[in-house]
């Protein structure tokens, strides 16, 4: 059968990391490739009691359809959390979608016209890199460092861009490198996109996980312009598997967004909408969320002293403040990917750099991710992974 994909099919890939997922529940390997919170987080006992009670109080009503827009009391819950974050907002919004993710996909329906030019960090998150693609864009890449992307680049970028209709960012402990944005070129960045006129969109699945308690203010937060579309998720701070996230964006833009998620799935899980909204009411979350960055920063140093004391003085990493991931720079002649195949014959797995880079190259480069294992796994799979990396190395390095 000869069958006849459009066009926009031959743009989607399988993804790397979707792959070495298959490999976590595997017992003889030691992953580092999935951004998987720690099922030891997972509010498990509470969902317990709170699936009876959103029975017993709603019966039907849990499992019936529901408004594009979200649950209200929900909505109500992440006003106050937007607050706590320093951005003032309302219910119009806000609207609640499956994951963040839906917010990548909205986005691009919404915004992305084929020939578009779209301005993001690089590397960046891969899956936005994928939600983006399909729309035929430009990619206008600007090379991060360890206070985040540079706004004078940012600024030659959007001088000699055409039709440049957003800058995409992950700000706090970024995906995939977990470097955070300076505050000085946060504010920077806000002015040129004022200046500009260009929208932001603010990628925040991490920044609640921070390993040092000085938090810096969001870009939405410094938006005066409604400029920034805010994406976050209780993913990481509850559990991935309910898929909640949301968007706060200006009122003008919530309701074209309302209009397309109409056409994909109608509405969030609106049981999930009240595991969470339950969540809120009944327990102490700010506790459970300091329990999590507990856990994920003892993880994050087991990894950090494993690998200062095995790797290799030529590869370099940074060294994220908080969030899921860490990024590994080879020697130049290295190729990640060649380097993960010898991995995975000693019971390693990490994503490969690459796929990172919207325009491909860098292929010297590996994301580790320190959240899904406990320590002693960690500083075993970073001894095993520095043995490979050196067999792999040219001699006299």
């Amino acid at each position: 059968m000869n069958i006849k994909f459009s066009k926009r099919s031959d743009t989607i890939e399988a993804s790397e990391i979707r792959e070495l997922l298959k490999l976590i529940g595997n017992n003889n390997i030691i992953s580092f490739g999935g951004g998987l919170p720690s099922e030891e987080t997972f509010p498990v006992e509470e969902m317990k009691v709170i699936c009876n009670e959103i029975l017993s109080d709603h019966g039907g009503k849990s499992m019936q359809y529901s408004t594009s827009e979200g649950y209200d009391k929900l909505r109500k819950i992440i006003i106050e959390i937007m607050r706590e974050r320093g951005i003032n907002t309302d219910i119009d919004n806000i609207l609640i979608i499956s994951g963040s993710q839906q917010g990548l996909d909205l986005t691009a329906k919404a915004f992305i016209d084929e020939g578009d030019t779209i301005i993001c960090e690089s590397p960046t998150y891969l899956s936005a890199i994928n939600a983006f693609k399909p729309f035929y864009p430009k990619f206008e890449e600007i090379f991060i460092d360890n206070e985040g992307l540079d706004p004078e680049v940012l600024e030659e970028k959007l001088k000699n861009s055409k039709n440049v209709k957003f800058l995409y960012t992950i700000p706090d402990f970024q995906n995939p490198t977990g470097v955070t944005l300076s505050f000085e070129r946060r504010k920077s960045i806000i002015e040129l996109a004022n200046k500009y006129n260009i929208l932001i969109v603010e990628d925040s699945p991490y920044s609640e996980l921070n390993f040092t308690g000085q938090y810096l203010p969001s870009l939405k937060s410094l938006d005066t312009e409604e400029r920034v579309i805010y994406l976050s998720t209780f993913s990481k701070i509850v559990c991935p598997g309910f898929r909640i996230g949301w968007i706060c964006a200006s009122k003008e833009i919530i309701k074209k967004f309302v209009l397309f998620r109409q056409g994909s799935d109608l509405h969030t899980n609106i049981f999930s909408q009240m595991q969470i909204t339950k969540f809120f009411e009944k327990y102490d979350v700010k506790a459970h969320i300091e329990k999590n960055i507990a856990i994920y920063k003892n993880r994050r140093d087991a990894m950090l002293n494993a690998i200062k004391a095995d790797f290799p003085k030529e590869v370099k990493y940074t060294e994220p403040n908080g969030g899921f991931f860490l990024w590994v720079t080879l020697p130049t002649y290295m190729d990640s990917k060649d380097l993960l195949k010898c991995a995975l014959k000693n019971g390693i797995a990490f994503i490969s750099g690459e796929a990172f880079f919207p325009n491909g190259g860098h292929k010297n480069t590996l994301r580790l991710n320190y959240t899904n294992i406990n320590e002693a796994k960690i500083r075993e799979g970073i001894k095993i992974l520095s043995n490979v990396i050196k067999e792999n190395m040219l001699p006299n390095n």
